[in-house]
């Protein structure tokens, strides 16, 4: 591995929403390379609730403070997106020793389909342990306030996806 791909990480994810879990990681992580690439995944197969262009825009607004954090959309296998950003550092996270085993078992495959690449595991401050896009999503779908758990535009389109799905 290159110490110029080093410096790049790639903290990719489908971002359904961005939470303030995700920031406070992008937050700590930052500062560590010369350019952080955000990798926001299509991820057709999960069925996200917000279409992959507004995922990409609120996270771009969430992380705007960040001059070399970079957002990006993507819809292919993330080995080949690495290798297109030219990325030397996967960045995961770890909320809580239930994430462990699925990432371990990501980051061995990741290890086979890009070796010059390193994963690197950041676990959230302890106020964003237990936020979960999933349960931001089921919160808001259910008319409950996720003000405290993403940033507020995140919060406002979340609102407006749900009432976009009753109202159609």
């Amino acid at each position: 591995m290159t110490v110029a791909r080093t410096r790049i990480a790639v903290y990719p994810g489908t971002f359904d929403p961005i939470t303030n879990g995700h920031i406070d990681l992008i937050d700590r992580a930052a500062p560590l390379f010369e350019r952080l690439i955000i990798g926001v995944a299509e991820s057709p197969g999960k069925g996200p609730a917000l279409p992959l262009e507004l995922r990409v825009r609120l996270a771009r607004e969430a992380v705007a403070h960040h001059p070399h954090v970079d957002v990006r959309g993507f819809n292919s296998l993330l080995a080949h997106f690495v290798n297109e950003v030219g990325g030397g550092v996967l960045l995961r996270g770890l909320r809580a020793v239930s994430d462990f085993e699925y990432e371990f078992q990501l980051a061995s495959m990741n290890r086979h389909l890009i070796p010059e690449v390193e994963t690197l595991f950041l676990t959230p401050a302890e106020q964003y342990g237990f936020i979960s896009s999933s349960l931001v999503r089921e919160i808001s779908r259910l008319g409950g306030d996720v003000s405290g758990f993403v940033p507020q535009a995140v919060a406002v389109a979340l609102q407006e996806q749900w009432q976009l799905k009753t109202a159609g």
